[in-house]
């Protein structure tokens, strides 16, 4: 291997002599590449925004189809339901609301079977079909039938292109649109927000129960951009999490999913004093607003009981009025009236709404109608205002035989009602499309930023968008996903940085760059690396989206890049985009650089320069074909075909491979075929041995045995700053030059080697931050020991072998150790669990990381109607009076 190698270097460097005129040296600009990656990101997002744009016309369309419209509670209409299309009845029937829908394959939506001229509607598990609300929404929305999706106010979901739903296990579709963040975030504002539970004496039984549903319900409804915190109250006030007190937290889902916890550990005994506990709140929501650090647009109270004995004026002529800057929101629990008058007055004379929750079955719908109230001034304002989500796995029940779940982000606006000029407000739904993150990666130049190099984007709130370490599913290919996935914060990844400094500066939109020592782990965390990183970042500008930022990281494998202009080769990564035109679709990437070539089609767009340096390697490396084909004529060389495969890579995505076997013989009958999916190159990463190969020092071999029971190692060398070699070898032929080469040191010497484990974990599960691992420390070549078995000391040396990364063990022979303990490598935990698990889990609910607030605000209008404001019954005629009394000295203050 090694004379091969070295022929092989011999043969590369020739050619490359040859063609040296042709070329040019270029060192790469980090800051240049990702200021070019920007501005096709802003290209990008530019149209799909302009695609979100162009369906407003539709959405008017939409809002004009509502404005002449009129509710018919009698309305007969037959829609295509997402759950009900092709399903027959036991006699063969297309059920009702059912009916044959054709279904078809298609590319362009990873292979899903869809319809692309109809819409299907998903109406949630809990609420009916024909509902007399859902049926005229359905009627008047058949203007959006080709809108990607819409999210009605009402509960039900437009989608198109049509697809079938699938229930669950338990024929159940738990997804309700207004549940999901682009629908919260594009209705209404960001809010902080103030619940208060009453666990007073007379909430006992099914109404505490009741009660803890609501403000689960209510925790549902907040997004990254809103702030809360839950307090008990009977006698005294009790914060929920009592290391809170006094402050507000992001709605992120680890901190909805730590206050969750704790609602179990409610219970209800003593009186309640509702006016201590208003008190509380309201000094809560200015105290925080003051700090800057909340949302600094909508505030809420959220007042979840079973009564009120009085409309406690005395408080909200302190703390609200006549501003009413806070709305208030109170859930009455029970079937009892008796308080309902209280609690409504409440709710209109601080531009809130009362609702009446007397089961567990009203939660959901009643909890939604706040929602309606708080984006009254953005439909009066008539704001379409575009948002951007997280990023998100896509998981909505639909059948199609993808690759399993993707990570989407969604732009969304919201659809109003343009009856009566709609001083009260009315939310229609939200209209969005969903971007598969997939398109982002595409355009990320992976060839420039290197082996370990990657690119990665944050949100406004310092959540990842979108970077190699973010992995949301327990295990590739499962459907089941991590519970926090879609807020993991940048330090928790990029966690040398302990200041924050990349993290600050890319939520802040600042352009620059960073360097910072690192640890990384590689091929699947069995390996580590330390490394010197240099981060550029930059924003993206020119788009409404929040996550702005996205740097890039380039490593010290490829500062240089090679252009030159030459003829043919066939190509392994992304060169033409052939995903923009339907007819370019079934294009291979080589027949696609013909063509562009060619000038045959003028409309392909293709990396130019990255052509030519795939072609540049292409001539260079052509020698190696005529060089292994004699190889493999000489039977000699290869007589027990223990050489079954030689390969090669470069930077640019130009492999070449040569069978010295048939196929059928091959150890590994997977290595470098597209089931091996770490060992080929593709436009996300380069191959594994690829990797390998440029971590050790050029020249050097690098060998690899897989794990498992494949009878195979590989061995790769680095040869130049862009280009790998190996061959795939049989393990037992590699054993026995082992041993031949052994022996051959002194044929006097008997030595015997054993097999010692070194056992610990060698694999990251969900939720580690810290584990043991091995590293090769090359600069020592070679130590000593002894190993104690029962009493007989037996030594050993560990030698490294020159030009590569094995280690020679010999191991003297003159003790039996078959019964010693293997040797283990153990973690020892530095912090006591214990002792700093409470006090660590409370500073990190407390600290506030810098974020960007959005930049719409909607928090309230003086033309709305705060009248609206909730209950199946109207106020009493005196309670009435008074509230008229109460606007009308407002108004005039």
């Amino acid at each position: 291997t090694p004379v091969a190698a070295c022929c092989l270097l011999l043969m590369i460097n020739s050619k490359y002599k040859e063609l040296e005129k042709s070329v040019r040296v270029e060192e790469i600009d980090g800051m240049k590449v990702v200021k070019n990656l920007s501005k096709k990101m802003e290209e990008m997002f530019r149209k799909k925004k302009e695609a979100i744009r162009v369906q407003i016309s539709l959405v008017e369309a939409a809002e004009e189809a509502h404005l002449q419209h009129e509710e018919n509670p009698e309305l007969q209409y037959e829609y295509f339901n997402a759950v009900l299309i092709n399903e027959v009845d036991e006699e063969g029937n297309n059920v009702e609301l059912g009916g044959e829908f054709v279904l078809e394959p298609n590319e362009h939506f990873n292979n899903l079977s869809v319809n692309l001229s109809l819409s299907v509607v998903q109406v949630p598990t809990n609420m009916y079909n024909k509902d007399p609300a859902i049926v005229n929404g359905v009627y008047w929305s058949e203007s959006l039938n080709k809108v990607f999706y819409f999210g009605s106010a009402k509960g039900f979901f437009r989608q198109y292109p049509g697809v079938k739903w699938h229930p669950d296990e338990h024929g159940v579709i738990a997804f309700d649109c207004r549940n999901r963040k682009w629908y919260i975030q594009a209705a209404t504002s960001p809010k902080d927000v103030v619940i208060l539970v009453d666990v007073s004496g007379s909430m006992k039984g099914l109404r505490l129960t009741i009660a803890r549903q609501t403000v689960s319900s209510i925790l549902d409804t907040l997004g990254d951009d809103d702030f809360f915190n839950i307090i008990a109250y009977n006698q005294e006030i009790h914060y929920v999490e009592p290391c809170l007190n006094g402050t507000l937290v992001r709605a992120d889902r680890n901190n909805k999913a730590h206050f969750r916890e704790h609602l179990d550990k409610l219970f209800a005994k003593g009186i309640g004093l509702l006016g201590d506990a208003l008190t509380e709140a309201f000094t809560i929501l200015g105290d925080f607003n003051q700090t800057g650090h909340g949302s600094v647009c909508s505030q809420a109270i959220m007042l979840v009981t079973d009564g009120a004995t009085q409309m406690y004026d005395d408080v909200f002529a302190k703390f609200n009025w006549p501003d009413r800057k806070v709305r208030i929101f109170p859930y009455l629990i029970g079937r009892e009236s008796a308080f309902a008058d209280n609690m409504k007055w409440m709710a209109c004379a601080n531009k809130g709404y009362f609702s009446q929750i007397s089961t567990l079955a009203d939660v959901q719908e009643n909890v939604m109608r706040y929602l309606h109230v708080m984006s009254r001034p953005k439909v009066i304002d008539h704001e379409h205002d575009t948002v951007w989500t997280e990023a998100y796995m896509d998981s909505t029940g639909r059948e199609g035989p993808t690759s399993g779940p993707s990570l989407m982000t969604t732009v969304a606006m919201p659809v109003f009602s343009t009856k009566n000029e709609t001083v009260s407000g009315i939310l229609l739904g939200v209209v969005g499309t969903d971007i598969p993150l997939q398109e982002l990666m595409k355009i990320i130049p992976k060839h420039l930023l290197g082996i370990h190099g990657y690119a990665f984007a944050i949100t406004n709130n310092g959540y990842i968008l979108t970077h190699p370490d973010l992995r949301p599913l327990y295990q590739k290919g499962q459907k089941r996903r991590k519970p926090n996935y879609s807020s993991v914060d940048l330090s928790e990844v990029e966690w040398e940085d302990k200041d924050d400094f990349l993290r600050n500066a890319m939520v802040n939109r600042k352009t620059g760059t960073f360097s910072m020592e690192v640890k990384k782990t590689v091929d699947k965390g069995k390996r580590l690396l330390k490394m010197h990183n240099d981060y550029y970042y930059t924003e993206v500008k020119g788009t409404p989206f929040r996550f702005s930022q996205f740097p890039i990281y380039l490593d010290t494998f490829s500062n240089y890049i090679f252009l030159g202009c030459v003829s043919t080769c066939s190509f392994d990564r992304t060169y033409c985009n052939t995903d923009e035109y339907y007819e370019h679709r079934s294009l291979s990437q080589i027949q696609a650089i013909k063509l562009y070539l060619t000038g045959r089609k003028p409309l392909i767009k293709c990396d130019r320069e990255l052509i030519q340096e795939v072609l540049f390697d292409a001539v260079v490396t052509a020698p190696l074909e005529a060089y292994w084909t004699g190889l493999a004529l000489n039977k000699s060389e290869n007589s027990d075909k223990g050489v079954e495969i030689a390969y090669l890579g470069t930077r640019t995505g130009l492999s070449r491979t040569n069978l010295f076997v048939v196929q059928e013989d091959l150890s590994n009958q997977d290595f470098l075929t597209a089931e091996d999916k770490e060992g080929v190159f593709n436009a996300d990463h380069f191959p594994l041995w690829y990797k390998r190969a440029a971590e050790q020092v050029p020249g050097t071999f690098v060998y690899s045995i897989p794990f498992g029971d494949v009878q195979c190692a590989d061995s790769s060398v680095f040869l130049k700053s862009t280009i790998a070699v190996g061959i795939q070898m049989n393990l037992n032929f590699f054993q026995r030059k082992f041993w031949t080469a052994s022996r051959q040191v002194d044929t006097h010497t008997h030595t015997q080697i054993d097999s010692f484990k070194l056992q610990g974990k060698t694999m990251l599960v969900p939720c580690d931050t810290e584990y043991p691992a091995f590293v090769s420390e090359r600069t020592i070549k070679e130590t000593t020991g002894n190993i104690d078995c029962e009493g007989c000391v037996r030594s050993f040396v560990i030698q490294q072998i020159p030009s590569s990364n094995l280690f020679m063990v010999v191991v003297d022979n003159k003790c039996d150790c078959s019964s010693t303990l293997p040797v283990w490598f153990i973690s020892i935990s530095i912090l006591n669990p214990s002792a700093h698990n409470e006090s660590l889990k409370c500073d990190r609910l407390k600290f506030q990381k810098d974020r960007k607030r959005p930049e719409s605000c909607h928090p309230f209008h003086p033309e709305e109607n705060a009248m609206e404001c909730g209950g199946a019954a109207g106020l009493s005629a005196p309670l009435t009076g008074a509230l008229l009394s109460l606007l009308a000295t407002l108004f005039t203050r």
